[in-house]
């Protein structure tokens, strides 16, 4: 379409439901392979917007989610915004929650990890970003865009956690305290059944899983 300047994806949900109103059938429909994740290898990363009463004020927070795909293990660390500095600080705070590090981790193509996206899985990830993912010993994946399948542990996770932390609104006094009570908080929920492993908690999952990590490199 000459001077269409939005993306691919919503061309092509419009040319499929111009054809199914048409009466003309698609060729062929999009198939998903269940994913599967082995202990220790793969964690998942997204960011959300969150409502938290700060010191009286009420405020719209940037929490980094992080959940370990095997044992359902997670992490949240709250911020005023979403900076490169706060986005490398939530990994190192994480590692240190995890005590390890696994070895690949899942994300959107966020400016902070991707400077250029290429065909298929080829990405050319942030130089800040890759210091980080070199020094940990960790691979970095971007999705494939507007494929958040690929991720969905964690996308199930932040709608999940706004209900379970965030419904009502919480009043901290400071971040400190929030993340302090962010981190009590997720150590509670590991006391919940593994959705799959269901005569195991995630926290037994995780007991299992951890040893597998990477230790934390100095």
């Amino acid at each position: 379409m000459e001077g269409y300047q939005g993306s691919y994806g919503p061309l092509q949900r419009f040319v499929l439901g111009w054809k199914l109103e048409s009466g003309k059938q698609p060729v062929a429909k999009q198939a998903f392979v269940p994913l599967v994740f082995p202990a220790g290898e793969t964690c998942q990363y997204d960011w959300s917007y969150e409502y938290v009463i700060l010191g009286g004020v009420l405020q719209t927070n940037k929490v980094a989610h992080f959940h370990l795909s095997y044992s359902r293990k997670m992490i949240l660390v709250a911020y005023p915004r979403e900076t490169q500095e706060m986005f490398l600080d939530a990994h190192i705070r994480s590692f240190a929650y995890f005590c390890g590090v696994p070895k690949r981790r899942i994300y959107d193509n966020l400016k902070t990890v991707v400077d250029a996206i290429f065909v298929g899985k080829e990405r050319q990830f942030n130089r800040r970003f890759l210091t980080l993912a070199n020094h940990y010993l960790f691979e970095p994946v971007a999705c494939t865009p507007e494929s958040g399948w690929e991720k969905g542990q964690v996308e199930n996770q932040v709608g999940n956690v706004r209900e379970w932390l965030f419904t009502p609104t919480p009043l901290i006094p400071g971040f400190a305290e929030l993340n302090a009570w962010l981190a009590l908080r997720c150590k509670e929920l590991a006391g919940r059944k593994h959705p799959e492993q269901t005569g195991r908690t995630v926290a037994d999952c995780f007991a299992a899983e951890q040893p597998l990590l990477t230790p934390i490199k100095a």
